[in-house]
């Protein structure tokens, strides 16, 4: 594991446990919960890379169960039927390199530079065993992004050296977006005693950055499932949401899912809408498999996520790209 991921780990934990006096007695439906969620392709099963994917960052604040302005939650109720609602807000940044981070130049089909800044608005709706979520990004895509500053600046702390490449990144370019999904919770009985349970789940985005359809699925295995519907990742990732509910004192699963990601358009591939830039034929039909677990205890969650990835752009160096996944919230 890198150093780099190591800190940002640290930081989480940290954060986690000054928090826990607040969060005690709080049940996640009547509270407010945040979230703070790091994804870096610095842990592999393999040897470590940054290089496509190489990290999200995402700070979420998730409010409680029918504290949802009118108009959103007509829309909510118009289109998902009746539900416990909440609303989400947050704040994502994503950062994309080539493979080859070491070239001032690098290679025109290898994946262009790119950042990825938005912020998030989102509608949850709960039922009795499914979750909707209508959500929006509204930001920047390219040099405004910030993503040199982020990752050179990160590696400059540590010690680390800087990749060389950010002037050949994507230019700048509004990222609007409109997300949605929904997820069944479908129990299905208990082995040795602990709750089981399949999550399917089919989610989308149409909008200037990228178009897609993912199906996927998910199985789980422990105890207090009902508090969530899986655990966190950022978009596309397929995810639970940021928001759950504590249903007893100590909740606990291990988890495996696959999805299968249809893709129209991806920018941070296939180069800029509006002006000339590099790009690279996309795959268009991507596959991840992930596997983790997550934890909640005293109103906190902690989740962890391995995920595997196929191309995603035609030509791409090695057959599997990995990244891990950590998210901690607490309520409040």
């Amino acid at each position: 594991m890198k150093p780099n991921y190591l800190m940002r780990a640290a930081l989480l934990g940290a954060t986690a446990l000054l928090a826990l006096p607040a969060v005690a007695h709080a049940d996640g439906a009547s509270s407010s919960i945040w979230t703070l969620q790091d994804e870096n392709s610095s842990i592999s099963s393999t040897y470590p890379h940054d290089r496509f994917y190489v990290n999200g960052i995402h700070v979420g604040w998730t409010g409680p169960q029918g504290a949802v302005p009118a108009p959103i939650a007509g829309l909510g109720h118009a289109l998902f039927g009746d539900g416990e609602q909440r609303v989400s807000l947050g704040l994502t940044q994503q950062l994309y390199t080539p493979f080859d981070t070491d070239s001032d130049n690098p290679p025109v089909n290898d994946e262009p530079y790119a950042g990825y800044l938005v912020l998030n608005l989102a509608l949850i709706q709960d039922g009795a065993n499914t979750r909707s979520v209508l959500g929006a990004n509204l930001g920047v895509i390219g040099a405004d992004a910030g993503g040199e500053v982020v990752q050179n600046g990160f590696h400059s702390i540590i010690g680390q050296s800087g990749t060389h490449g950010w002037a050949h990144q994507l230019p700048s370019e509004p990222a609007i977006d409109f997300l949605a999904s929904r997820t069944w919770r479908l129990p299905t009985g208990s082995v040795f005693g602990l709750e089981t349970d399949v999550l399917p789940q089919i989610s989308g985005q149409a909008g200037l950055t990228a178009d897609y359809v993912q199906p996927a699925v998910g199985f789980r295995i422990g105890s207090g499932l009902a508090s969530d519907y899986g655990p966190p990742l950022i978009a596309p990732g397929p995810s639970g949401a940021d928001a759950y509910t504590v249903v007893q004192p100590f909740a606990w699963y291990i988890f495996a899912g696959s999805a299968a990601k249809f893709v129209a358009w991806d920018e941070v591939l296939q180069g800029s809408d509006f002006q000339s830039s590099r790009g690279v034929p996309v795959t268009r039909v991507v596959g991840t498999f992930d596997v983790g677990g997550a934890i909640i205890w005293r109103g906190l969650r902690f989740s962890y996520t391995q995920v595997f990835q196929t191309s995603r752009f035609h030509d791409e160096n090695g057959n599997i790209h990995e990244y891990g996944s950590l998210a901690v919230s607490g309520t409040f």
